[in-house]
């Protein structure tokens, strides 16, 4: 089983990204949340492989706490591999965390494919997984600064592409400090 490749960056889109680990390439299936935080040329990402009788897939994630959620969401009957990857595009897992804990059907069904019943499912499955979320969430406390620090620009209307590139050029680990700096390089673009 591949749990985590480091590598250098060959090709990247929004739904995947080559990896080049010496000198074998693999193909990584990401969510826009892991593609905006992908770095320049190297990278360390978490994944998930699932193999099936057609294809082996990886999935890739820069969180754990995304990975976690993303393996929590395929054990639903009903949601796959792609349906839960539009989940960790729309969402992150602390985001999720709050629709789950608000039971906010409407929340889970703005995501890409997922109607009605998979909504209710979903909120049914997961009940109890936001508290799992919330504090085993496993990240450094600057990776937990950079979340909160996104997660604060995303309310103040900056989109999510220029948010992970301004706060990619800013170093730190508190919060404010994040907000403050991305905000300069942001209020210049």
């Amino acid at each position: 089983m591949i749990v985590g490749l480091s590598g250098d960056i060959v090709y990247k889109e929004p739904g995947f990204v080559h990896i080049d680990v010496r000198g074998v390439v693999y193909e990584v299936f990401i969510s826009l949340q892991t593609f905006s935080a992908l770095p320049k040329k190297e990278v360390s990402i978490f994944t998930t492989q699932i193999i099936r009788e057609d294809a082996s897939l990886l999935f890739g994630f820069m969180d754990m706490s995304e990975k976690k959620m993303f393996a929590r969401l395929i054990k639903i009957n009903g949601v796959g591999p792609k349906v839960a990857m539009a989940i960790c595009s729309t969402y992150t897992p602390s985001q999720f965390a709050t629709v789950i804990t608000n039971k906010d059907m409407n929340g889970v069904k703005k995501v890409p494919g997922i109607g009605p019943k998979s909504a209710g499912r979903i909120l049914v499955e997961l009940n109890g997984f936001d508290a799992e979320i919330l504090t085993g969430n496993t990240t450094s406390p600057s990776s937990l600064a950079f979340t909160q620090a996104t997660e604060a620009l995303e309310a103040l209307g900056f989109k999510k592409d220029k948010i992970s590139k301004a706060l990619s050029s800013c170093d730190g680990d508190d919060t404010a400090f994040l907000v403050k700096s991305a905000l300069k390089l942001l209020q210049t673009v």
